[in-house]
C-alpha cells in the first residue's frame, strides 16, 4: 500500500472512531434513560442495569456504522481538500478512481466489522438479553424485596415495605391489589414474610388490616387479622420456553438449519430470507456509504462558500438508498424468490459513485460531447 493510501486510510478510520464513538454515546444515553427507569424503578440493581446496557451495545453500535462511515468519508475529504492535498495529487497526474482506492480499502475494512457484528456478536447479545429479561421477570425477590421504594409487579398491584431486617422478615408491608375491576383492596401490615411451596409464591402477612371499596355504590369495608396469607403467584411469570427468533439466531445457523428452524418455530421463508440476506447487504452498504460521501465532495470542486450542498446532496441520497432498502425489504419477506434485491440499494449506490468518478476523471466530457454534435 503507498504512502498516501496509509496516509489517508489511518484519517478515516481515526474519523470513524470518532464519529462512532459520538453517536453511540448519544443513542445510548437515550436509551439508557429508559432502561434505568424501568429495571431500577421495578428494584434491579446497577449491575443489571450496565449488564442490559452491554448486551445492547452491539445492535446499537451495527445501527450507527453506515452513518459514521459516511461522515467520516466527508470530513476527510473536505479536509485535504480545503488543504489542497487532493488538488496537489491531481496536479500531479492522479486519478481519481487512484484516489478513491484508500475509500474503498476502508469501507472493505468497516463492512467486515459490520459483517462480524450483524451475523455473530448481535444475535449472540439479543440471545442472552431475552434470557436474561425471563429471568428477571420471573424474580420475585428483585421485585418484592426492595425497601422504601413503591413498586409496581403488574399495573394493578402496588407493593412498599418500610425496612427488611436481617432474618428476612418485611416490616410495615403496603400492598394495594386492583385486579378486580368491582372492587380495590388495600392490605397493611407490621410484619410480612415470602414463602415458596413449589410452584406456589405466598405473602404472609402479620397483624394487618384490609381495606375493601366497592366500586358499585362506594362502600368500605375494613377488617383486621392477625395472619393472612396473599398469593402472589399470579404476579410472577412462569417458567417459560425460550422461543428462537430469527434476530436471535446467529448466521451459520440459518444457513445450516434455516428450513428446519423455519418449520418448526413457524417463520416464513421470506422472513428467513429477508433477515439472513440483510445481514449481508448492510455491510456492503457501508461501502457504498465511504464511496459516496468521497466521490460526491470530489466532484463538487472548490467553492467560497463552502461544500455543504455536496454534503446535503450525498446524505440525501444516502436516505433515499435507505429508504428503497425498507421498500424492498417488505417485498424479500412476501416472496423469498425475490431475495437479489436486497442488494440493489448497493449496487445502485456504487454505480452512482462509479459514475461520479468517472466524472470527476474526465471533467471536459460534455463539451467534447457539444462540440462532436456541433461538428457533426
Amino acid at each position: 500500500m503507498a504512502r498516501f493510501d496509509r496516509y489517508m486510510l489511518s484519517q478515516l478510520l481515526v474519523l470513524f472512531g470518532f464519529f462512532a464513538l459520538v453517536l453511540v454515546a448519544i443513542f445510548w444515553i437515550n436509551r439508557a434513560v429508559v432502561l434505568f427507569d424501568r429495571l431500577i424503578g421495578d428494584g434491579q440493581t446497577a449491575l443489571v442495569f450496565l449488564e442490559f446496557t452491554a448486551l445492547g451495545l452491539p445492535g446499537l453500535i451495527a445501527t450507527v456504522l453506515p452513518v459514521a462511515t459516511f461522515a467520516a468519508s466527508v470530513y476527510v475529504t473536505n479536509r485535504m481538500t480545503s488543504d489542497s492535498e487532493l488538488t496537489v495529487l491531481q496536479a500531479t497526474g492522479t486519478s481519481p478512481w487512484r484516489m478513491a482506492r484508500p475509500v474503498l480499502v476502508f469501507g472493505i475494512c468497516v463492512a467486515l466489522f459490520m459483517a462480524t457484528l450483524s451475523n455473530f456478536l448481535v444475535p449472540m447479545a439479543q440471545s442472552q438479553l431475552k434470557e436474561r429479561e425471563q429471568e428477571i421477570a420471573r424474580n420475585v425477590t428483585a421485585r418484592l424485596l426492595t425497601e422504601g421504594t413503591f413498586l409496581h409487579p403488574t399495573d394493578q398491584v402496588t407493593f412498599y415495605t418500610r425496612v427488611i431486617d436481617k432474618e428476612g422478615v418485611l416490616r410495615d408491608v403496603f400492598v394495594s391489589d386492583r385486579r378486580n375491576p368491582d372492587q380495590g383492596i388495600i392490605y397493611t401490615a407490621a410484619e410480612a414474610y415470602l414463602l415458596r411451596n413449589g410452584g406456589a409464591t405466598t405473602l404472609i402477612l402479620v397483624d394487618g388490616l384490609a381495606q375493601r371499596l366497592e366500586r358499585d355504590g362506594l362502600r368500605l369495608a375494613t377488617a383486621k387479622f392477625a395472619d393472612f396469607s396473599f398469593d402472589i403467584s399470579g404476579l410472577v411469570q412462569k417458567d417459560t420456553v425460550v422461543i428462537a427468533d430469527l434476530d436471535n439466531t446467529p448466521t451459520p445457523t440459518l444457513l445450516a438449519g434455516g428450513s428446519t428452524l423455519a418449520q418448526q418455530a413457524g417463520w416464513s421463508a421470506g422472513d428467513v430470507a429477508e433477515t439472513l440476506h440483510a445481514r449481508f447487504a448492510r455491510p456492503l452498504f457501508c461501502v457504498t456509504a465511504a464511496l459516496i460521501g468521497f466521490t460526491t465532495l470530489l466532484i463538487g470542486g472548490f467553492s467560497r462558500f463552502g461544500v455543504w450542498r455536496e454534503i446535503v446532496f450525498a446524505f440525501g441520497l444516502l436516505v433515499v438508498l435507505d429508504g428503497l432498502r425498507g421498500t424492498l425489504s417488505t417485498q424479500v419477506s412476501a416472496s423469498a424468490q425475490l431475495w437479489p434485491l436486497m442488494y440493489v440499494p448497493t449496487l445502485v449506490g456504487a454505480g452512482l459513485a462509479a459514475l461520479m468518478l468517472w466524472h470527476a476523471a474526465n471533467p471536459g466530457w460534455r463539451a467534447r460531447w457539444i462540440r462532436r454534435r456541433a461538428a457533426a
